[in-house]
């Protein structure tokens, strides 16, 4: 039986669960806080299918939007089952957790690990969001050649042996990056760090698209406007991702919102830049992929940096996911979308210079976190675990993703990649039946439309048709306007 009563003039609410445990006294202010964070973090995910789907061809636009809505389903229903108990369960090992709030089993029965100030279950709503925007980033690597169905199920089964663990060890104060002291706010290895290195595992195991190394894939985003707005959701979004991971409506939750705009400010910039030197124009996905970069390099310092440090993790974040880039045509991978790049060399980074530029007092600006910083605090050893802590994720994350494809690859029904007719249609067409736009299947609808259903024509059309056919036209060699629009035209 649960007890709760409210304090008016402070704000808090009181919770005794049982007879003989120890009340908790909730803040009601945080858990409002920290439940407008989820709600900004759930906006990202579809920022997330409106970013992919604008880079992409045409034919292929609509599926990205839809995995990054069945990854809401998929990961919502992974964390209720036991994702969040292999994740924050009190009693965890090291690596991962137990069964112990198999399906939200007692998760109300006590304050949260992030935080004794708000319940477990405002803690596990917001902590979910965080799993399913992961496994979306991580479905960039399915780009334009795999089938639907399947990617659903890996997402399930990648969310329990990819993520949970990572997310174990990095958050849970069991997990053995915690007790270590590695520094990670609001995710760079769980998240990014994991994510990008799955989208490369996965373009590795379904291999080059049909044209690869030709000018067939040297084609430009079909959709910029797309681009542009699955940033403004993301960069919105993402003070709730990094300003929430504060867990309290305090100075430091302020802190981490700054430094989180600097950077990504400060990415897109430099990433604009750099583009401006090869071809003279500025690009507007340049500058989106440099924000998205700036954001994801910020995201594990976030909560331990001050503004001049962020300006510094923009720009080196921005520069090193610029030059990732190229690594795919290095190794000869077929990552169609950049995850890698923008996600895993980005979060990479962003550990890195967390382990130079944490500061102690940025920590403390919550009046309870006690670090003892990084390089700037001359605690040089921070920089080892930092690296630990990222190189261990991007490996974990590689070696596991690869393994779980190619298990699914003999599994009847569930192998990913789809046929190379099916690659030529779209995706969008072969799996589900919809195009992001009408006029992709405008053709496709006209042939197949029943001659009952057609219009007849009218008597003068019909005897102007029939002369026509009668009377050839005469070539010409005129130009043809092709920059007529198509009414003028017919």
């Amino acid at each position: 039986m649960v007890n709760i009563s409210y304090t008016e003039m402070s704000g808090d609410m009181l919770a005794t669960f049982a007879p003989d445990a120890e009340p908790a006294l909730y803040n009601l202010g945080d858990i409002a806080f920290v439940l407008s964070g989820m709600a900004l973090v759930w906006l990202m995910i579809p920022g997330v299918g409106l970013f992919y789907s604008g880079l992409l061809r045409r034919k292929n636009a609509l599926s990205m939007i839809m995995l990054s809505m069945c990854a809401i389903a998929v990961g919502s229903f992974q964390w209720f089952f036991w994702g969040y108990s292999l994740t924050f369960s009190s009693t965890a090992s090291l690596f991962i957790g137990d069964l112990k709030h198999f399906g939200l089993m007692n998760v109300l029965d006590a304050p949260s690990m992030g935080s004794t100030r708000i319940p477990a279950l405002v803690f596990c709503a917001y902590q979910c969001m965080f799993a399913i925007i992961t496994v979306a980033l991580a479905c960039g690597g399915f780009a334009e050649r795999s089938k639907i169905g399947p990617v659903t199920v890996f997402m399930f089964v990648w969310l329990t042996l990819v993520y949970c663990p990572i997310a174990c060890w990095t958050w849970n104060a069991n997990g053995w990056t915690f007790v270590l002291g590695g520094l990670d706010f609001a995710g760079g290895t769980p998240v990014h760090i994991s994510s990008g290195t799955a989208a490369l595992a996965i373009a590795l195991y379904l291999g080059k698209r049909r044209g690869y190394g030709s000018e067939r894939l040297a084609y430009k985003p079909h959709n910029t406007t797309f681009v542009v707005l699955g940033t403004v959701f993301l960069w919105f979004g993402w003070f709730g991702f990094n300003g929430g991971s504060a867990l309290s409506a305090n100075l430091r939750a302020i802190q981490a919102c700054i430094v989180t705009n600097l950077a990504a400010s400060v990415g897109g910039l430099t990433w604009m830049l750099l583009d401006w030197r090869l071809e003279r124009k500025f690009s507007a996905v340049g500058f989106c992929s440099g924000a998205v970069a700036g954001l994801v390099g910020i995201t594990p310092a976030a909560g331990f940096v001050g503004a001049p440090a962020a300006v510094a993790i923009g720009f080196v974040t921005g520069v090193a996911a610029n030059f990732g880039t190229k690594l795919k045509y290095l190794v000869h991978i077929d990552e169609a979308l950049d995850v890698f790049a923008s996600h895993g060399i980005g979060g990479l980074m962003g550990c890195i210079l967390t382990g130079l530029f944490a500061d102690s007092r940025v920590a403390g600006f919550d009046g309870t976190t006690v670090i003892p910083g990084g390089w700037i605090n001359h605690n040089y050893v921070q920089l080892g675990k930092q690296i630990a802590d990222a190189v261990s994720g991007m490996a974990w994350s590689f070696a596991v993703t690869t393994i779980i494809l190619w298990a699914m690859h003999f599994v009847p029904g569930l192998r990913l990649r789809c046929s190379e007719e099916q690659e030529i249609v779209g995706v969008d067409d072969a799996f589900l039946g919809e195009w992001a736009y009408d006029y992709v299947g405008m053709d496709r609808e006209i042939d197949h439309l029943d001659p009952v259903e057609r219009t007849p024509p009218l008597p003068e059309e019909k005897a102007m048709e029939e002369t026509r056919v009668q009377t050839p036209e005469k070539e010409t060699e005129d130009p043809v306007d092709l920059g007529a629009s198509s009414s003028t035209r017919e």
